[in-house]
């Protein structure tokens, strides 16, 4: 009975939340489901049909999200995990979650701060590849479960592990960012498109190699004739020592340097500007903002609130990756003793994975979204594999082009 609890509990609250919070390839309002949220797919298991979240015992969580340095209010990947953990408290009644910012983005210091905490708490939620290294704490604190996003945890010598008490989400990246390259082509009107990030982890090259590819795949097959401009100064490295290009301003909170490498982008001739650089990407926005037909794509979550110009707005859409359900299925499933550590990979097919085409989310022309999605169901089917950091292909020659 537990696994098909489970099983009910996983599928249903992921179908649940789809519904409440908008398909993630629309990027609607994001509103909590409660009652009977377990009928959409319990109805295949006899009278599981009957059954809903309100029939569950939630076990109260303390709950932390320890994020680095731009805070749970960045308004794109530290603040949809955030959303998640607070999807969870509208369920749950009686859990608490406490925010804790580590301001400097120093590897060391975040597992520092992991270790500070982690005995005061049931649960402690990890923004970023810069945590990677919580694994000793992890085994040393089996009663206490981690949520890892963006990376798996490792081993002394950086070999991705897997651990009973955590759940590490990583993301195909590549997905969202090759629906932006594909916007940006098609909608791009200089013919010069330009992806920003904020450091060359993993996450952000697959965000800016699924970017490319996107642009590569709209020259091929729509006729289009878009320019991926790369400043020489601001090339990137990523974990490996590789030079990987695109242009990374070398932080995730530094929106001065994200204003400079944007403007520099604009003067370059770029009016559409895919940005992936979490607070540092305010500063793109300001750049835009400050010039005439210029456009940002937004990242992880549906930024287009961010984008008020006046009576303009500048996000033409945003790329997304779902944290924020998944985040909240994992706490549900601990809440519920269903917790199963795993290093999982979440993409188009788990509905983790999109960008946003709702009318008044976004700017995209009708045949822009038509040709947008007849692309994107191709990789939802695995016969386009965009290029990302280590999937041995590049933005030139994937599967696919």
């Amino acid at each position: 009975m537990k696994k098909l609890i489970s099983a009910v509990l996983t599928l249903t609250l992921l179908m649940a939340l789809l519904v409440g919070c908008g398909n993630p390839q629309t990027g609607g309002e994001t509103q909590p489901q409660s009652g009977d949220t377990a009928q959409a797919a319990g109805a295949q298991e006899g009278d599981t049909s009957k059954v809903g979240l309100d029939d569950f015992a939630f076990k109260p969580l303390k709950i932390a999200v320890v994020s680095s340095p731009s805070g749970v209010d960045d308004g794109s990947f530290n603040q949809n995990i955030y959303e998640g953990v607070l999807m969870f408290l509208d369920m749950s009644g009686d859990s608490s979650v406490t925010a804790i910012r580590e301001e400097t983005g120093d590897v060391a210091k975040c597992i520092e701060t992991v270790q500070d905490i982690v005995a005061d708490y049931d649960v402690i939620v990890c923004c970023g590849f810069q945590f990677a290294g919580i694994s000793d704490i992890a085994t040393s604190n089996p009663d206490v479960k981690f949520l890892l996003i963006d990376t798996d945890p490792s081993d002394a010598e950086g070999n991705p592990i897997e651990l009973e008490n955590v759940y590490a989400m990583t993301f195909k990246e590549q997905e969202g960012g090759f629906c932006a390259g594909l916007a940006a082509a098609l909608e791009t009107k200089t013919n010069k498109v330009a992806v920003v990030n904020g450091i060359a982890y993993p996450s952000n090259v697959n965000y800016q190699y699924g970017f490319m590819s996107g642009v590569n795949y709209a020259n091929k097959y729509y006729g289009t004739n878009a320019e991926i401009v790369e400043l020489d100064s601001y090339a990137g490295e990523d974990v490996t020592g590789k030079n990987v290009g695109g242009n990374y301003i070398g932080s995730f909170g530094e929106e001065e340097t994200g204003k400079a490498v944007g403007k520099a982008l604009i003067d370059q001739g770029c009016d559409i500007l895919f940005v992936a650089a979490g607070a540092s990407g305010n500063g793109v926005f300001t750049a835009a903002k400050e010039a005439e037909d210029v456009y940002v794509i937004g990242c992880d979550t549906d930024q287009y609130d961010f984008g008020k110009n006046g009576d303009k707005n500048i996000v033409l859409t945003s790329a997304l990756k779902v944290m924020d359900n998944n985040v909240c299925g994992q706490l549900v499933n601990i809440s519920t003793d269903n917790f199963e550590g795993k290093n999982a990979l979440l993409g188009a097919d788990t509905f983790s994975t999109g960008y946003v085409f709702a009318d008044g989310r976004c700017q995209l022309s009708e045949d822009t979204i038509k040709k947008i999605d007849e692309a994107f169901e191709k990789v939802s089917k695995g016969t386009v594999v965009p290029a990302a950091n280590f999937n041995d292909m590049t933005p030139d020659n994937f599967t696919g082009l």
